[in-house]
């Protein structure tokens, strides 16, 4: 193999390795050691090594000479670590299109795909010539082929090479073919593969989703290619969601959902609710493994997300804003409340309350079970983040006769770890500034239909109007 090598190929590599006398197997192995540092990378670019490593990699077939090429592409690969030099080579001497015939003659090889994909997020990092060259070679159907291997190893270098050329690119050429239908498959290809070998912290993959998916509105896109034929929902749908509801709860104060994305999710939590049977079942926290069960639970942390505009300055914004309102505005105005407040009155009493119904002779405690650890505390957040200082929102609840289901959420339940304390909230938000919940509320404790004593623990207190001998709420400051 090493006779079939030209001599203008083989003698700078045996000049750089200082021995002549080197099989090209220990050649390449000196090389590799003496490129892993800054001054062995700029010392091996001032002697032009890398034409010669590219034109190797042209020379050497597949999968006969797999073993050189790994070698070849290692050399590769740390040469264009950091150094602007070598990458600039790297383009001018053809490299991306010497890898991309590599990669497609080794397509079913993780390894070898693995050391090209290194190459290549090397080249890319820094220079918009360089990404937009990998870019031109690669786009689309090469992405999609690598995307298409369900390993880890593979798909980490993929993802970092696609955000790179994404983010770091001023052209809208790349981003709106990221964006585009075509793209969209390459990242539909990489969330099944990280969903059956990776992990929603996969590093690079949350970066693009965070910027297509959050800050970005391909969620329906992505959404819909993620489908399998006879299923409502799939894991990869529940990996998706879940990769967005972490993003979105991590950067709650920098971004906000798309409003679009808000109004997708919220449909894809009534279509989950409508096929759950919500019989009883052994329930665990999120995720559990059931692919409505996630969707529906990563559905709601989403919205409960997306209506967690808390300050003012943001109710300012958003009650501004031309396009009809936040997100918030936009849910309520598509049945949320309606949505939410049916699913609490369906579903068994908290076991505080069960436990006490029990006890009585003449009452007994009925419902659907929660689907999983955490589904009660995540409804009532959603309403008390809706409900913030909106008095719409406010009154709507006491129209529907919701207060005192409200009331009836701040207690301990084990299966929604700080129910309490979520209901306390909600309760507050709900008579903050409204005399006539007040007063529903105030009723409600007088009759003995609710026995809230954590009512002083958000500063409020039932007393005697004298002027109307009603009960009523008023602030305790004692």
């Amino acid at each position: 193999m090493e006779a079939s090598i030209p001599e203008q190929v083989r003698q700078p590599l045996l000049l750089a390795s200082n021995n002549p006398s080197h099989s090209l197997e220990e050649c390449l192995e000196f090389l590799i050691e003496a490129s892993k540092t800054d001054s062995g990378r700029s010392d091996l670019a001032s002697k032009a090594i890398l034409p010669s490593i590219i034109a190797l990699l042209q020379l050497l077939p597949y999968p006969s000479s797999r073993h050189h090429l790994n070698l070849s592409l290692k050399v590769l690969r740390n040469l264009c670590a950091g150094e602007t030099s070598n990458q600039e080579a790297f383009v001018n001497h053809n490299g991306s299109v010497v890898l991309s015939e590599l990669l497609n003659s080794a397509s079913g090889d993780v390894e070898t795909v693995r050391f090209g994909l290194q190459v290549l997020a090397n080249v890319v990092v820094m220079g918009e010539n360089r990404q937009r060259d990998v870019w031109l070679h690669f786009f689309p159907e090469k992405f999609l082929s690598i995307a298409k291997v369900r390993r880890r190893e593979t798909c980490d270098p993929l993802c970092m090479i696609l955000y790179v050329c994404f983010d770091g690119n001023s052209s809208e050429e790349i981003a709106s073919q990221l964006c585009s239908n075509e793209g969209l498959n390459i990242i539909a290809e990489t969330l099944r593969t990280s969903s059956s070998v990776g992990s929603v912290e996969d590093y690079w993959l949350k970066l693009l989703v965070s910027r297509l998916c959050v800050e970005g509105d391909c969620v329906p896109s992505l959404f819909s290619k993620l489908a399998h034929k006879n299923e409502t929902f799939t894991s990869e749908h529940a990996f998706l969601l879940r990769m967005v509801s972490d993003i979105a709860n991590e950067r709650l104060k920098e971004v906000s959902i798309p409003k679009d994305t808000a109004h997708f999710v919220l449909g894809v939590l009534k279509q989950s609710v409508e096929v759950f049977d919500f019989v009883s079942c052994e329930k665990t926290e999120l995720p559990t493994g059931s692919a409505v069960i996630d969707v529906m639970g990563y559905s709601l942390v989403i919205i409960r997300d997306s209506c967690a505009g808390g300050s003012l300055e943001e109710l300012k914004n958003a009650n501004n804003d031309d396009s009809g309102g936040g997100n918030v505005e936009m849910l309520l105005s598509s049945g949320l409340i309606e949505l939410l407040l049916d699913l609490l009155r369906k579903l068994e009493p908290p076991t505080t309350i069960k436990k006490a119904l029990k006890q009585s002779p003449t009452t007994s405690s009925s419902g659907k079970p929660c689907p999983y650890i955490g589904f009660r505390r995540d409804i009532v957040a959603v309403i008390g983040n809706c409900a913030y200082r909106r008095k719409e929102v406010q009154d709507d609840i006491r129209e529907r006769d919701g207060l005192f289901v409200m009331l009836q959420q701040c207690v301990t339940d084990d299966e929604n770890p700080f129910l309490r304390e979520w209901g306390l909230w909600c309760v507050r938000n709900l008579l903050e500034g409204n005399e006539e919940n007040q007063k529903v509320v105030a009723e409600l404790e007088m009759q003995g239909s609710v026995d809230v004593p954590q009512l002083r623990e958000i500063g409020l207190r039932v007393e005697i109007d004298s002027a109307t001998s009603r009960p009523k709420l008023v602030n305790d400051t004692t």
